[in-house]
């Protein structure tokens, strides 16, 4: 054996290294040339053929590319919220926007959100009223939030998921109010116009739900019509009925399958009137065997989906409600229960009577139904709509509980159909009627 013949890889890397040799020298001959502007002309009229493809639909190549890119950042919409923003922070936040509606500067109270979110990190266990008293007079003083927040990276991404949250919850409104808390200026249209009396004034006043800076629309069963600017959203418990609840989102449930709890629970007495939190229209109705009886009500952006399950057996929805109806805020949309737990339809399979009220947003459609579902911790939300809760007065001919104080949401299409009782029910309050605890 020749121990001095070199190794088969080295003469294989010998080989190669002439190959490309070979072909560095032809592409520097004439030859070389020729081949080179064969291939750029080639490539010219592969580019020309797509533009005459896309000439049927008006389209250049440029054109086209501009309009994918366009869908691809269509696509581009939040996958997640963690929403813990809490009580004490949207209740200031919330009188900053509501005390400065007519002034010249006009705090938004999900700008002052925002900020303090993208401060925090949205981390709310860190909030002090001190610092949103900074943001707000800083903005007083002339300052602009988009100069304030220009180099705050994720403050954008905070003013849009918690806009999805909070979107529907503060805007001017009509509503009719007991004549005795109306302001002296519209008592005295009634005494001269009577129940049709109108009037342009206005008369600041404050309530613990808004401002109320009220303008009389007209006067009406001894009521007063209203505009205000304020709280518009309302608890989905009706006032005067009790409950009790802590946060309970994230905790295990195990029936079917073991998963996490994602909404929050009211517990309260069977029968208990449940209100719409915001106008929208019924999305989903019947019966599912997590929730039982169970409502979904999609917000008219489209933003919010809102969930109200285990609603009372034989009972559970208000009578002139179907899929597709129209919503408005404040109005009685079913009635508590303990219905779920049951393949079977109209079955009590949950211990306590509760509420379950669930709160999804939606970015996308693709994340209504499946893996991709946004649903917030809605605890602090419910104690914040706490200060706002619909009265409610029961028709006992039929047992339907209809709202007291009627109102012009103006979200939605055509305006509102007016959820008032029949006439040949007056005179009876929720006050003389309690629920029925045996449903």
């Amino acid at each position: 054996m020749n121990d001095n013949r070199p190794p088969q890889f080295v003469k294989l890397v010998i080989s190669l290294e002439c190959v490309l040799l070979a072909a560095f020298l032809i592409l520097l001959s004439p030859v070389g040339t020729v081949i080179s502007d064969s291939v750029a002309v080639s490539g010219q009229v592969s580019k020309e053929g797509d533009e005459g493809a896309n000439a049927a639909t008006g389209e250049s190549g440029s054109e086209k590319s501009d309009k994918e890119k366009e869908g691809a950042r269509e696509k581009e919409y939040i996958k997640w919220v963690d929403f813990q923003v809490t009580k004490e922070a949207m209740q200031q936040a919330f009188r900053y926007d509501v005390d400065t509606c007519q002034s010249e500067i006009h705090l938004n109270w999900i700008e002052l959100l925002a900020y303090l979110g993208a401060r925090y990190g949205g981390d709310f266990s860190r909030y002090m009223a001190a610092d949103m008293k900074v943001i707000a007079e800083r903005i007083l003083g002339g300052e602009k939030m988009e100069d304030i927040t220009k180099d705050m990276k994720y403050y954008s991404y905070y003013l849009e998921a918690y806009g999805a949250v909070l979107g529907g919850m503060v805007g001017e409104f009509q509503v009719e109010i007991p004549a005795e808390e109306a302001p002296e200026f519209a008592l005295k249209e009634r005494e001269e116009n009577g129940s049709t009396g109108e009037t342009g004034g206005w008369d600041s006043t404050h309530g613990d739900n808004g401002n109320e800076t009220a303008r009389e629309r007209k006067v009406s069963d001894g009521n007063v019509w209203v505009t205000k600017y304020g709280l518009k959203a309302f608890s989905p418990i009706a006032k005067n009925y009790p409950y009790n609840d802590y946060d309970d989102f994230g905790v295990a449930r195990s029936y079917g399958f073991k998963r996490q709890h994602l909404g929050h629970d009211m517990m309260g007495q069977v029968g208990t009137p449940v209100i719409a939190v915001e106008s929208g229209y019924v999305e989903a109705m019947g019966w599912n065997q997590y929730g039982g009886w169970r409502l979904g009500i999609r917000s008219f952006d489209g933003k919010r989906y809102y969930y109200y399950a285990h609603l009372r057996k034989n009972f559970p929805y208000h009578k002139s409600l179907q899929e597709g109806s129209v919503v408005q805020v404040g109005d009685v949309i079913g009635y508590l229960g303990r219905t779920g737990y049951s393949r079977t339809e109209n079955t009590n399979n949950i211990d306590e009577p509760h509420l379950h009220f669930g709160i999804q947003l939606i970015f996308d459609e693709s994340q209504k139904d499946g893996n991709n579902e946004i649903w917030i911790d809605c605890y602090e939300i419910t104690r914040f709509l706490a200060m706002n809760r619909a009265e409610t007065v029961k028709k006992q001919e039929t047992k339907e509980y209809y709202r007291v104080y009627q109102m012009v949401d103006p979200v939605i299409p055509g305006g509102p159909v007016e959820q008032r009782m029949p006439e040949n029910g007056e005179g009876q309050t929720e006050e003389e009627t309690t629920p029925n605890i045996t449903g």
